[in-house]
């Protein structure tokens, strides 16, 4: 059986069991595009968990919460493997919050979200399968219809 070799990371963060079909959305809301540090990434990788999946490994950079909150929305099963001197110094499933600031738009075409410069929040209803409520036009998002807002929205 052949296996994937990919050489280490001195410092920085790999995310791994992303849905193979959602790794180049994770990619993006990331900004990874305008990145200058090594990015590997791989997709369509074997997985028992997703059948195939998708990572991707970043050297020296480590992402801030709302950018996981982001992953979470399109990726809720992925992993965070942190990197210090080629050691994993922390391992974390991203997590859905309570409450979503800033992170996705609202579905609803006519929430004020949507014409004026004030940031989303949302209150998640639901987990599994994800659902939001506009805290501003309580319409709720689901997981399909889910818009993560880039920094260009803001």
């Amino acid at each position: 059986m052949d296996s994937l070799q990919v050489s280490a990371i001195k410092d920085g963060t790999v995310i791994d069991h992303i849905p193979a079909s959602r790794l180049f959305d994770v990619m993006s809301i990331l900004n990874l595009h305008s990145c200058q540090e090594m990015i590997t990434f791989g997709t369509n990788l074997d997985s028992k968990l997703l059948g195939k999946k998708g990572i991707i490994k970043v050297a020296n950079r480590f992402f801030l919460d709302n950018e996981i909150d982001k992953i979470a929305l399109i990726a809720p099963n992925a992993k965070l493997n942190i990197i210090k001197n080629y050691e994993v110094v922390e391992k974390r499933l991203v997590e859905i919050p309570d409450t979503i600031v800033s992170v996705a738009k609202c579905f609803n075409p006519k929430c004020i979200t949507n014409h004026e410069t004030i940031p989303t929040k949302f209150m998640v209803v639901s987990k599994k399968p994800i659902e939001l409520k506009c805290m501003f036009c309580e319409k709720i998002t689901t997981e399909d219809e889910v818009v993560i807002k880039n920094d260009r929205d803001e």
